[in-house]
Parts: C-alpha cells; structure tokens; sequence
C-alpha cells in the first residue's frame, strides 16, 4: 500500500501542529513523518502512519531525509 502524498501534505504533528516531513528507507519507500520541532518519527505501518506520540521514535538531533520526497529534484 502507497501513501497518498496528498495526505501527507494535510497531516500535521500531533505534539506541536508543526508541519511534517517524509523520511524514505534506501528502497524509497515511505519509513517515518519527521517533526524536527519536537525530533519526534512518527512510523508509517502499512502504508499508514501511525500519529500517536507514544509510538512516536525520538530522534537525537535534526535529521535530513535518507531520501528525497517524490518531486524534491536537486536543480542542475
């Protein structure tokens, strides 16, 4: 199952209301949906995120993406 991207563009952190971002594994499958204000991954399980603060990972510093979101191209 695919994560609709125009419903990541809709969800928000449950913490903060602070926007979100995509984290992808090395296959560019959708892993996590970062909060870089509260370093919160929120984990994505079967193509659905799971929004709940006790499931959340906490991550130790502000981390970029292992890759980019669909439609994030580098300009050359």
């Amino acid at each position: 199952m695919s994560l609709d991207h125009r419903l990541i563009e809709l969800l928000v952190c449950p913490v903060c209301k602070g926007p979100l971002e995509l984290l992808r594994d090395t296959q560019l499958q959708p892993r996590e949906l970062l909060c870089p204000a509260d370093r919160l991954a929120f984990p994505i399980r079967d193509g659905l995120p799971v929004m709940l603060e006790s499931e959340a990972r906490a991550v130790d510093a502000p981390a970029a993406p292992l890759a980019p979101a669909a439609g994030d191209a580098a300009a050359v």
